[in-house]
């Protein structure tokens, strides 16, 4: 696909992955339309993208709602003669034992992570064939091809996207919009809390910047490649943990105490857990019409 003919639908925008898409794909001469349901971090998103009112549009929606979810397709269908690229970016990640996590918290993951964007694809779908050249684009993560410690709910609701963007593509063939995938590794956005930073600095896990990772998915959106991990050795621990599993196993319960002690420090502490980078600019709320 062409870039700068994109017309892209851009979910979980005020985020550090999502800013960082929203900035490639402009720079690129693609049209966005950027949805996030936190309204300031939204609107600061906007204010520091640089390329003018023309190139971009900002909605305040909660994609788990089923009538704000609704309103957006609509209002996308016909958004400057209508959408012709899907990015499934919104996201939560709870870090934490799983016996430590609440009911609210998995609902709420495998609502935004699986359900969402699985019903926002749905029912965009036939929009998006109607069209000649349409891509929908899902982000998954590494933790979507290894099952991980500290994120069993974060991990079943990227595998479950995985799955979804596999079955999908081959139910589609050739007939239908492109469906990729894209795994990142860690990235350092404000998602993850500080507990989580020290974390992957003591197991050594290296984080990309998000504009690394809105690189990479700029590339493949352009590529005929169905789907790409992030970075190097999780590329290849992701083989192994499909061919050798148990050799990951192992190297994971080497890991596991430093896990379980940063879980519980995220757990005991309040001012640990992940929020959204908190927005600056008062503006008017401005929600689908």
């Amino acid at each position: 696909m062409r870039l700068n003919d994109a017309r892209v639908l851009l979910t979980g925008a005020a985020g550090g992955i999502g800013r960082a898409l929203a900035a490639e794909l402009l720079k690129q001469g693609a049209q966005v339309l950027m949805v996030d349901r936190d309204e300031a971090s939204l609107r600061v998103a906007s204010h520091q993208l640089a390329f003018g009112e023309s190139g971009h549009e900002v909605r305040v929606v909660d994609l788990t709602q089923p009538s704000e979810r609704t309103r957006l397709c609509q209002l996308a269908g016909a958004w400057r003669g209508g959408v012709n690229v899907l990015i499934n970016n919104a996201g939560v990640n709870p870090f934490g034992l799983f016996d430590d996590l609440t009911s609210a918290q998995i609902e709420r993951t495998l609502a935004v992570n699986v359900l969402a964007p699985m019903q926002l694809t749905h029912e965009l779908l036939p929009h998006l064939r109607a069209q000649p050249c349409t891509s929908i684009l899902n982000i998954g993560s590494v933790f979507g091809a290894i099952g991980y410690p500290g994120y069993v709910a974060y991990s079943a609701s990227k595998f479950a996207i995985r799955g979804f963007t596999e079955a999908l593509r081959r139910e589609l063939g050739s007939g239908g919009p492109k469906v990729l995938y894209l795994a990142p590794r860690a990235t350092r956005t404000p998602i993850n809390s500080s507990t989580v930073e020290q974390m992957n600095k003591q197991l050594r896990v290296a984080m990309d910047p998000p504009q690394a990772v809105a690189r990479t998915a700029i590339r493949l959106l352009a590529s005929d490649r169905p789907s790409t991990v992030v970075g190097w050795p999780e590329k290849l621990f992701v083989r192994l943990n499909a061919w050798v599993p148990a050799l990951v196993d192992r190297a994971i319960r080497r890991q596991l105490p430093i896990i379980e002690h940063h879980a519980r420090r995220n757990r005991d502490d309040p001012t640990q857990q992940a929020t959204p980078a908190p927005g600056s600019i008062p503006v008017p709320r401005r929600q689908i019409p």
